[in-house]
């Protein structure tokens, strides 16, 4: 929908306006409510599917399942198999890089204008796989039963935060979210900072592959410990930048999966896992200070070390219990809440889990239910997909999802800067963002063929009839914040779609 149709622009101002004041109904007492603003807090968005479930298991084993999930995601079988069709499940990030490699050394003997094809095609082979990860990222989102690693997995990959345009990022993106993130999502703080610190999506996004001995290269440094681990006010100095620099050198990507070429002295020094190298020729083995402590020059022990230091700083446990009761719970969390996520945080040597279940056991989490949290995009689009096409078949155009986000300003894996998308409403509140909302809600509730084909020409499948979603769960709790106005506007919709359009729409579902 390339821009409001009249009477889009006949009914935004009714449904947008009371999101500019603030006027949110509260949940009461009633468990329905309840459970129903859990669920849509712990997931991407609650659907009726999903919070039968919940009330199935009862809603504390729902929450422990979703924090420990026992078995790997099982999606269904028509999305897996267009997972399994991507380059990305095909072939893999060495394969693919050993390919890129090849190309360039092929393209040195050509001409200029050819050379230069050549490496334009070597680079599109890059972005190509960026582009796939962002397709299996909105697929995972929607379908995922363990909703709550997935969402994780997002808060880490936009935490530790890479842009996939930047070289050859989105080569090594596939295996950042698969072997880096996601398996550590729910796990302890320090293995996924070290996780981190092996990828060769961040060492070449942070520019650490050109940090090397005698040519220092602080950039990394600086973010680990400002966006990473510390916060910008965790009370280290430039000394500090300067020695975990200097630790950090040798630590980047190979050319080859052959071990590089080193002294007899530094062999054992070499460590190589896929591209990621640790070359210890390039590595400062000069005794460092860092946060205080003295560390011998013993080359990736070094890292290690300093990895350890980081994530058991008490200024890192408050840097990222802040930012994780910011995403759970909204904006200015209360003091209290970070002081006790914090302190589990410590306790149990950076457990996420443990310092998430703190947060979901706590009153200041139970008291967010009752206003909520702003949605910003990536929540907007994947709850409206999720609720809108619940019990429809699995949408085969992920790339239209995907396409949303972009036009709502937060395209996956694509912030140039290093301190990944903002979490405040204030950033995503404005009037151009609402009036694009809305339009996208007239896509997902009026347009469902554009998910449905691969291509503009391309004659969908026949879909149901879509239901009328205030009318099929208003008695479930999904719906219970509404307004009257809200209610009122959706009622008098002369059709299904203007009906689901108005209640994705609402103020009341911009908020989680």
């Amino acid at each position: 929908m390339a821009r409001l149709t009249p009477w889009l622009l006949r009914f935004a101002p009714l449904l947008l306006l009371p999101l500019a004041v603030g006027a949110f109904a509260q949940h009461g007492p009633d468990p329905q409510p309840r459970d129903a603003a859990v669920v849509n807090r712990v997931t991407w968005g609650a659907t009726p599917t999903e919070l039968a479930r919940a009330r199935d298991m009862g809603i504390d084993r729902y929450l422990h399942a979703q924090l420990h999930p026992s078995t790997p995601d099982t999606l269904p079988a028509e999305v897996q198999q267009r997972i399994d069709a991507l380059s990305i499940s095909r072939q893999s990030d060495e394969d693919a890089r050993a390919i890129q490699v090849n190309m360039r050394q092929q393209a040195k003997a050509l001409p200029q204008a050819d050379k230069q094809k050549a490496n334009r095609e070597a680079r599109q082979l890059a972005l190509q796989r960026g582009r796939e990860v962002n397709e299996r990222a909105l697929w995972r989102a929607v379908y995922a039963g363990n909703q709550l690693q997935d969402q994780m997995t997002w808060f880490w990959m936009n935490h530790f935060n890479v842009d996939f345009q930047k070289g050859d990022v989105g080569i090594f993106l596939s295996q950042y979210e698969d072997r880096a993130i996601r398996p550590h999502a729910l796990g302890k703080f320090r293995d996924l900072l070290l996780a981190t610190m092996r990828s060769p999506s961040m060492l070449i996004y942070l520019d650490n592959s050109r940090n090397v001995a005698g040519k220092i290269n602080e950039n990394y440094a600086r973010e680990l410990m400002e966006l990473h681990t510390l916060g910008v006010d965790g009370g280290y100095s430039q000394n500090d930048v300067q020695e975990l620099a200097r630790i950090l050198t040798g630590l980047g990507i190979g050319n080859s999966l052959e071990p590089p070429k080193v002294r007899p002295a530094l062999r054992g020094q070499v460590v190589q896992r896929g591209y990621f190298l640790f070359h210890p020729a390039r590595h400062d083995y000069g005794n460092k200070v860092f946060l205080g402590h003295a560390i011998a020059g013993t080359g990736m022990q070094e890292v290690e070390q300093a990895a350890d230091l980081l994530a058991r700083q008490p200024a890192t446990a408050t840097f990222i219990s802040s930012k994780l009761a910011t995403y759970f719970v909204g904006d200015a969390p209360p003091a209290s809440l970070i002081h006790k996520m914090s302190r589990t945080f410590r306790d149990k040597d950076g457990d996420i889990t443990a310092t998430l279940q703190t947060l979901f056991a706590s009153p200041e989490f139970a008291a967010s239910l009752k206003a909520g949290v702003f949605k910003d995009p990536v929540h907007y689009v994947y709850s409206s997909l999720r609720l809108t096409y619940d019990g429809m078949p699995p949408i085969i155009n992920s790339k239209a999802g995907v396409g949303l986000l972009k036009r709502l300003g937060q395209p996956l894996n694509q912030r140039v800067t290093p301190d990944g998308y903002p979490l405040s409403q204030s950033d995503w509140s404005g009037s151009g963002q609402m009036t694009t909302r809305f339009e996208i809600a007239g896509v997902i509730a009026g347009a469902p063929q554009a998910f449905y084909r691969e291509s503009a020409g391309e004659r969908p499948p026949t879909l149901p009839q879509p239901r009328n979603l205030l009318q099929a769960d208003d008695a479930n709790g999904l719906f219970s914040s509404l307004s009257p106005r809200t209610r009122k506007a959706i009622e008098q919709a002369k059709s299904t779609a203007l009906a689901n359009t108005y209640l994705l729409a609402s103020p009341e579902f911009m908020r989680r």
